[in-house]
């Protein structure tokens, strides 16, 4: 008879351990952007700053890929090489500016809010700035025009999207780029915050359910003990 009771209980101990939803609950949240990447050289890198503080250096190239992504690591990079040589060849220098390469990809049709298409002209360009200007000036020399939130977050370039910014995708949109878990980081091209806490690790009610199952096979086992 104990024996037949501690056995029930380890199958309900399996069973609340098995429940969907209840372990390791890590759905990911996509969120529609435009994502800021530098380059001094031939690679992308995402930028650590907004483009409304970021300082770029003469010589050097700014980014930006509209796209549906989590976070900085699965953002989608510009699909355009940083190639300052080239998009600057005919720019010399003059004292007191700098130049600066802006590559602005508009991303594809699948990201794309609904009912928008991606501009097909392309607004990357070389921007020719007060040396102490940032990101967002350099932006502004070559692709107005731009809208930004409330919170001063680059919402369009060049007019597109029309409406919306750094919304969160539903689940009938399209899917992330990747296969982050947390929404784009704050003050740089998007306005969501990081990822509920919420969703991650067990529930507090799969431990309660753990230690309900663990208690009641302790009392049977003691039962058990005293009557043999």
């Amino acid at each position: 008879m104990i024996r037949r009771r501690l056995t029930a209980l380890l199958l309900v101990l399996g069973a609340v351990l098995t429940v969907p939803g209840t372990a390791g609950q890590a759905h990911a949240a996509g969120y529609r952007y435009w994502s800021f990447w530098q380059s001094g050289g031939a690679a992308w890198a995402y930028a650590t700053q907004g483009p409304a503080t970021a300082r770029p250096a003469d010589g050097t190239v700014d980014g930006y890929r509209f796209s549906v992504s989590a976070d900085s690591q699965d953002s989608a990079k510009p699909r355009t090489a940083p190639s300052f040589s080239e998009l600057c060849a005919d720019t010399p220098a003059k004292p007191g500016t700098k130049r600066v390469g802006v590559v602005v990809d508009f991303g594809t049709g699948a990201d794309a809010p609904s009912g928008e298409r991606p501009p097909s002209t392309p607004a990357s360009g070389c921007a020719v700035v007060p040396s102490d200007a940032t990101s967002a000036e350099a932006l502004a020399a070559v692709a107005k025009p731009l809208r930004y939130n409330s919170d001063a977050l680059l919402c369009a370039i060049s007019g597109y999207p029309r409406t919306g910014c750094g919304e969160q995708v539903s689940s009938g949109d399209p899917a992330p780029a990747g296969s982050g878990t947390s929404s784009p980081s704050a003050g740089r091209s998007a306005g969501a915050s990081e990822g509920d806490a919420s969703d991650e690790g067990p529930s507090v009610g799969l431990f309660a359910g753990v230690a309900a199952v663990l208690a009641l096979g302790g009392a049977a086992f003691w039962q058990s003990r005293r009557r043999g």
